[in-house]
């Protein structure tokens, strides 16, 4: 069986990734491209300000507005929400967006559409909120490639196939969107926590942790609601075996886990922390639909690096795109690290 490093190799040529590729294991790390090819280094994580802490947190609320925005109306950001803000005088450019099959999940209900609708507003909002925090020094959207749940779902081994009949396919019903939505809700969450320690003392006082505070209590109310969906349905189905999107989410945990291993801020052999989504099998026994230790309850945080890892979907150290985001995140932090 090929390996999925030269599966992408092959790939990159036709700015796509993975044309016929078959299961692979989900140890597998799945690798977005180098922009200059380098070899394999441990790289030193760059100075920064509270604006490049804020400005990391803007490229993840473009990926998940854009998602989101896809899946409940059809349509993605408005281009005043993803230029360079006026006066901006930084080298990042805007990106486009690599729709795939995003479209507007059919078949919901009133009340699905509804939450679509809510949550989508509040990504959009989020990123106008911190476009205004940042003002001037607000970075341009990146690209964004809404296609990559494809190649995702095939290094998950959820299925064999990365595009056309039987790839996965996010946007197609709202059990799968469910597993779309889970990708990236954890990981939200995680990275906020994670983030928060880096703002300076001028930026609490100034009132940005404050403000990424509260942005991630919006998004752990998503990640709640996306991982009680999953496990409620399959409650409702009798059983996690009868629902297969609730193992399918599981799948996405572990990948996630292993696109992280071995950088210095995860233990070696075991990665960023996860949390498997399982159900109670008592009045006594508690079921893992909230992400959080089992020991205080408390939520766990993943690093800038850590994030980068799993959104280009590359355990490998200096890679700079790849992913959900094939040019790289408008971000000082956007080359992994040791």
């Amino acid at each position: 069986m090929k390996t999925l490093d030269a599966l992408v190799e092959k790939a990159l040529s036709r700015r796509t990734f993975l044309a016929g590729a078959g299961a692979v294991a989900a140890t597998t790390a799945l690798v977005g491209c180098s922009n200059d090819n380098s070899p394999t280094m441990t790289t030193t994580p760059p100075a920064y300000t509270d604006a490049d802490v804020l400005n990391f947190a803007l490229n993840l609320e473009y990926l998940e507005a854009q998602f989101y925005l896809y899946a409940a109306t059809g349509n993605g950001l408005a281009g005043t929400d993803t230029a360079a803000p006026s006066g901006y005088t930084g080298t990042f450019t805007e990106g486009t967006v690599t729709k795939g099959s995003a479209a507007a999940v059919p078949g919901l209900t009133s009340a699905q559409q509804e939450i679509l609708n809510e949550i989508a507003f509040e990504e959009q909002s989020h990123v106008q909120f911190l476009r205004t925090a940042l003002g001037s020094a607000a970075v341009p959207m990146p690209s964004i490639d809404l296609s990559f749940f494809g190649p995702l779902a095939v290094a998950a081994t959820i299925t064999t196939a990365p595009t056309g009949t039987g790839s996965f396919n996010p946007f197609s019903s709202f059990d799968y969107f469910l597993v779309g939505a889970f990708i990236f809700e954890d990981v939200g969450v995680t990275a906020y926590s994670g983030a928060a320690p880096l703002i300076s003392a001028a930026g609490v006082k100034a009132g940005y942790l404050t403000a990424a505070a509260g942005i991630l209590a919006v998004e752990a109310y998503h990640a709640g609601y996306v991982r009680t969906s999953l496990t409620g349905r399959a409650i409702t189905a009798g059983s996690a075996s009868a629902y297969p999107y609730l193992g399918a989410a599981n799948l996405v945990e572990a990948l996630r886990a292993t696109l992280t291993v071995g950088n210095s801020a995860a233990p070696s052999t075991t990665g960023s922390v996860e949390t498997l989504l399982t159900l109670p099998t008592s009045v006594s026994t508690p079921s893992a639909i909230v992400a959080a230790s089992a020991a205080n309850a408390v939520g766990f945080a993943r690093t800038v690096n850590q994030v980068h890892h799993i959104v280009y979907g590359s355990a490998t150290v200096g890679v700079k795109s790849g992913g959900f985001f094939p040019d790289g995140t408008n971000s000082i932090f956007a080359t992994t690290t040791a």
